[in-house]
């Protein structure tokens, strides 16, 4: 049996994710207690006049970068309802220092406000790891 093969579809052929990803950031932002400088630069630290319009519409146009970012974050929050089901535990696990591997002592938060989407994929990773999703 032959095996589909992938096809490409045009990015104006895709749904318009901004706002539902944006509204879906900002609601984790309030559950986590991110401060704006916070859940600005877990975003890539866009400019603050289009943060703020972000923040306030809860709609827009990010681009890819966001986008992927936003898409770690809402892997990070899901994992870890799956992990805590009790959510104040759960929200509270990025702050709360860690001493794995990947986060030497500090928090997972600290590990994400580096500034890189590659330690979202990190926190990302290790959360599924400890699901048992590897």
């Amino acid at each position: 049996m032959a095996t589909p093969r992938a096809q490409h579809v045009p990015a104006t052929a895709l749904p318009d994710l901004g706002g539902p990803a944006l509204r879906a950031y900002f609601a984790i932002a309030r559950a986590w207690g991110l401060k704006n400088a916070e859940a600005r630069r877990l975003l890539g630290d866009p400019p603050e006049s289009t943060w703020y319009k972000w923040k306030k519409q809860q709609d827009g146009s990010p681009g890819r970068d966001v986008l992927e970012r936003i898409s770690y974050v809402l892997g990070i929050f899901k994992t870890l309802q799956v992990l805590f089901p009790d959510p104040t535990r759960a929200d509270a696990w990025l702050r709360k220092p860690n001493a794995a591997l990947p986060f030497g002592g500090g928090s997972a938060l600290d590990r994400m406000l580096s500034g890189n989407v590659a330690d979202l994929f990190v926190v990302r990773s290790y959360l599924d790891a400890q699901r048992g999703w590897q």
